[in-house]
């Protein structure tokens, strides 16, 4: 099962509250005024601060 994009419309990055950005080919949102990776297992996204990881600048510069 894929991450349904719908989501998009109704969650928002647990810090800040901003839109997030799903990237497929990693299967990961982001936050980028946070400057954040959101992991998504099981096409669930865990919107956790404690389980994101820093966007690093070659991923910041793809979009």
């Amino acid at each position: 099962m894929a991450f349904d994009v719908k989501l998009l419309n109704i969650i928002a990055c647990p810090i800040c509250k901003g839109k997030l950005e799903y990237r497929k080919e990693d299967d990961v949102l982001v936050c980028k005024f946070d400057r954040l990776v959101y992991p998504i297992n099981d096409s669930i996204p865990v919107l956790l601060e404690e389980q994101a990881t820093p966007l690093d600048l070659s991923q910041s510069a793809e979009g």
